[in-house]
């Protein structure tokens, strides 16, 4: 057993943020050590959608092709309209006729060069995990407390193992160690949940790679092609109008209160929760950062920083959950890299230029984020309210044009570049696209 381990960069969580930033460092030719609670990889979650965005910090990593052919690119979206009364799951299950006839969505919008694909978390964290060095993460390894010695931060492990670090990268996620030590407020809930759930075909589904989303009645229920055999759908509401008990995880009830809110879209709608197995649905309370804490809190303090939902828990109502993080991740790679590998000045010999140098590092990339995450929140929070109204006035609004502003909102935010993962000095510059290997 260790009892003390010294590492330059220590990152805080294998979740994406945690394995994409160490992945990011890595290319960069910068050594970092990823601390992971578990005893392996958490590939729960199902699936994600990935947008412009993230195909971009993909590629900058040199992953992005290789998870193309593990997933389908979505030709556009089509949106279809519930209508707001209720019907028993028994009652829907039992009496056909009470289903809609609808076959086609009420709006059908087209992709072109906008590229998004639902990937499976799964593939994506283990993408990521194969790339990086043996030894760059240690897993069982959950922290139980951070102190300040001198410049340096010291992790104390639940075995009893001491991290020394002098720079310090919280990927905690939501309830993050590293956000509270670094004062920010903890992430509130927003009055709503969320059930997911994934299927597979084992004669393929058959169905349009398409961003699939119908509204009404209090509900948002979507569903995305992963590839040609598997499907991820979700179903977001506000359990207090519905009466529903988020205390109770029996995945029978939810499956039921799902297929009983849905039951006017059309069949092959209905279908796919009515083929899902319980193993594979799970329900999660919906929370966020309230986005004035992002503007006035410390997220850099002492060479300590937080990325992903550690930084900037949203709702999922524009899908940028992940593909923010992939965004955080190559900034910070690259903020940190600027720092250490430019050019030394004349004070390389101090004891504590290093330090100095990530520091301000830190501070760029917290000046880069903090606008990008505040938006995100923001946006997220107020598409996700419009979308679940029941409001006469907003079910108006989505039989006229609101289909079309939400989808140009999703691609607004997702139009976002964080460029490549490239540090020039005076004297050199160092470069990673996709044919680069780990």
């Amino acid at each position: 057993m260790e009892s003390e381990i010294h590492d330059d960069i220590v990152i805080v969580g294998a979740g994406i943020a945690g394995l994409s930033t160490a992945l990011g460092l890595h290319r960069l030719g910068i050594r970092s050590l990823v601390l992971e609670s578990s005893d392996g990889l958490r590939i729960t979650g199902f699936a994600l959608t990935m947008w412009t965005n993230a195909w971009r910090a993909l590629d900058a990593l040199g992953i992005g092709d290789s998870l193309r052919t593990k997933s389908l690119r979505m030709q556009g979206c089509a949106y279809g309209l519930l209508l707001i009364s209720v019907v028993s799951f028994e009652a829907c299950s039992r009496t056909p006729s009470l289903r809609s006839q609808q076959q086609g969505p009420d709006a059908d919008l087209k992709f072109d060069t906008f590229e998004s694909r639902c990937v499976k978390r799964k593939d994506l964290l283990e993408t990521l995990g194969r790339e990086l060095p043996q030894g760059t993460i240690r897993y069982s390894s959950r922290i139980v407390s951070i102190e300040e010695s001198g410049r340096l931060k010291l992790l104390h492990l639940a075995d009893g193992t001491v991290v020394r670090a002098k720079v310090l990268i919280g990927c905690d996620g939501v309830n993050s160690l590293v956000a509270k030590w670094l004062g920010l407020q903890n992430p509130v809930n927003a009055g709503r949940s969320a059930i997911r759930g994934f299927v597979e075909y084992m004669d393929g589904h058959g169905l349009e790679p398409k961003f699939h989303a119908y509204f009404g009645g209090g509900v948002r229920y979507g569903f995305i092609p992963c590839d040609q055999k598997s499907i991820y759908w979700f179903c977001t509401f506000t359990p207090s109008l519905f009466k529903y008990d988020e205390n109770d995880h029996d995945p029978l009830k939810m499956k039921q209160f799902v297929m009983s809110n849905i039951w006017d879209a059309p069949k092959h709608v209905w279908d796919i929760v009515e083929r899902t197995g319980l193993d594979c649905i799970s329900c999660a309370p919906l929370k966020f950062r309230p986005p004035w804490n992002i503007l006035q809190g410390n997220i850099v303090k002492n060479n300590v920083c937080v990325a992903g939902d550690a930084l900037h828990p949203m709702t999922p109502d524009i899908g940028q959950g992940g593909c923010s993080a992939l965004e955080d991740s190559i900034i910070l790679a690259r903020c940190l890299a600027e720092a250490l590998l430019g050019k030394r000045t004349c004070n390389d010999k101090e004891k504590d230029e290093d330090y100095i140098r990530m520091e301000k590092g830190l501070e760029k990339y917290s000046r880069e984020r903090r606008w990008r995450s505040f938006s995100l929140i923001t946006t997220a929070y107020v598409v996700g309210l419009l979308q679940e109204s029941d409001s006469k006035v907003i079910s108006f609004l989505r039989k006229t044009f609101l289909f079309r502003f939400l989808a140009g909102i999703f691609q607004t935010m997702a139009d976002f570049d964080c460029g490549k993962l490239i540090v020039s000095s005076n004297s050199n510059a160092k470069v990673t696209n996709s044919s680069l290997n780990a």
